[in-house]
């Protein structure tokens, strides 16, 4: 997966993104200039030095000063501050103001180097750093996963002794996954000077080995707490994994009309229906679980007691799916409801990203295993699938189904009685081959509920 794709910036457009931290920024920088420039022109600027070696790196380099020029049309021009002692100084605010108008008018998306490390993987910000412009619209963290185990020393981490203040951990002691969590997570490291509308994206990058790309997994799931999302892998291999929020959104509020009577209810090893299809969601790292409730409500909620879910309850269920599937997007899409128990913070709406993708549940599966979610998940950070469904014994489509959220303004759209699948044709779905076709069991019938049972 590239760069862009894992940034959700595939197509060019009028974006300004920052690029801070150290351990491959400004590999990262040129790396999203090259895979633009296939298409369109990109500006690259920088608030900090660069060095002269890394001026090839654009198709153009042009010296600025407060005085407007003429841009280019197409390529990556690199605009930067005169050059003194092997490196290039700033751009004036001047500059980058008008830089960034011109971007704004050119539809063409705006690269800023906006912090310096002397090539090292790890730092932590002095007191002037880093100069994020306030109209950045993107935030990318890169840090060096080479520095794990290395001793917190100047050699492997620029500004050593603000790390050590940062993190907890004592001068020369071994740099480890909770140390760069500790100043990543840091509103005076990792965090600093973030404009509060930008999206911020961790680069977890030299995960060379498949120990580092292990620990920068887990690394990446903490960090979530604090990030928009994560980045895992290797610039240099062109290996990204991308970490996000995957909501899950239970369907339990039909009437099951055809059964005769609520199937979300039905006792399943002991527990209703709906709670142990919450469990499992929970237990599959899913969040925010969301419960959309329509009929019998208060028996469905009152199964839910002690859970850390969001309930939503839709009045219009019995105009059909359709209408739960919408109150259930548009639940992360919007601020989290009074009745919300979960004891976390999820940052809905608002400008902000709050998850990457949702898996949508249904309340008469309760038999669905962990193991299939988190299949989905992985599958998903791995190569962004606008949906993504279980193919069991090669040739039926399964649930649960992962929706991107680059559908989500489809799924809001959708009316009456009708499911996700009524958006396939708009978007490409992908299929992940699965060995157990208990997916394909739901109980329509009581005789279905008898073989289920005949499960346990």
């Amino acid at each position: 997966m590239n760069l862009s794709r894992a940034l959700r910036l595939e197509k060019a457009s009028p974006t300004t993104i920052s690029f801070i931290g150290s351990g491959g920024k400004t590999s990262a920088l040129f790396q999203l200039a090259r895979e633009f420039a296939k298409q369109n022109a990109v500006i690259v600027t920088s608030t900090s030095h660069l060095g002269v070696w890394q001026i090839p790196l654009a198709d153009r380099h042009l010296i600025a000063n407060s005085e407007t020029f003429d841009l280019p049309q197409k390529g990556i021009f690199l605009v930067t501050g005169m050059i003194e002692a092997e490196r290039t100084k700033p751009v004036s605010d001047e500059v980058l103001t008008w830089l960034h108008a011109e971007a704004q008018r050119l539809r063409v998306p705006l690269l800023i180097e906006a912090d310096g490390s002397r090539q090292k993987p790890l730092k932590a910000p002095a007191s002037h750093e880093p100069p994020i412009p306030e109209f950045t619209d993107l935030v990318v963290h890169v840090t060096g996963l080479s520095a794990l185990g290395k001793p917190l020393t100047d050699e492997h981490v620029h500004r050593a002794e603000i790390f050590s203040q940062l993190s907890g951990l004592p001068p020369g002691d071994p740099i480890t996954p909770q140390d760069i969590i500790k100043a990543l997570a840091h509103p005076q490291g990792g965090l600093k000077n973030i404009p509060a509308q930008a999206r911020r994206v961790v680069l977890l990058n030299q995960a060379d080995t498949p120990e580092l790309q292990s620990s920068g997994g887990n690394m990446a799931r903490e960090l979530l707490s604090h990030f928009d999302s994560a980045l895992v892998g290797s610039l240099q291999n062109s290996s990204l994994q991308t970490f996000e929020r995957t909501a899950g959104i239970i369907l339990a509020a039909g009437e099951a009309t055809r059964y005769g009577s609520p199937k979300q209810l039905l006792d399943w090893k002991g527990k209703p229906f709906v709670r142990q299809v919450a469990e499992t969601a929970l237990q599959a790292g899913l969040e925010p679980v969301v419960v959309v409730t329509g009929f019998r409500a208060a028996e469905v909620e009152s199964a839910l007691s002690g859970l850390p879910v969001t309930i939503v309850h839709n009045p219009g269920y019995q105009q059909g799916q359709g209408t739960s599937i919408r109150a259930g997007v548009q639940a992360l899409l919007s601020p989290p409801s009074l009745r919300d128990t979960s004891p976390k913070s999820f940052r809905f709406g608002g400008g902000r990203v709050g998850v990457g993708s949702a898996i949508f549940l249904l309340a008469d599966q309760p038999q669905i295993p962990v193991d299939i979610i988190r299949a989905l998940v992985e599958s998903h950070g791995q190569e962004m699938q606008s949906i993504l469904a279980p193919l069991v014994l090669e040739e039926r489509r399964a649930n649960p189904v992962l929706f991107d959220r680059d559908t989500f303004p489809d799924l809001l759209q959708l009316k009456g009685d009708v499911g996700g699948r009524a958006i396939f044709d708009k978007h490409r779905v992908k299929y992940l081959p699965w060995h157990d076709d208990i997916l394909l069991l739901d109980v329509d019938k009581p005789e279905d509920y008898e073989r289920l049972k005949g499960l346990e």
